[in-house]
């Protein structure tokens, strides 16, 4: 099993790493909590190997 990480994109399309390292149950978990907090800002979850640069 991989990595996973926690991506953020804001109003403006930037894109910003808010975890890495992740177990893909607690990537999901985090995600689903930012989600909930009602901010205009995505939140997803993908593989840490789909950028290495991240």
């Amino acid at each position: 099993m991989g990595t996973f990480r926690v991506m953020r994109q804001d109003d403006n399309g930037n894109r910003f790493l808010v975890a890495k390292d992740l177990a893909e149950a607690e990537a999901h978990r985090l995600a689903a909590e930012f989600e909930a907090r009602g901010h205009k800002q995505m939140y997803w979850v993908e593989a840490q190997d789909a950028d290495p640069a991240l």
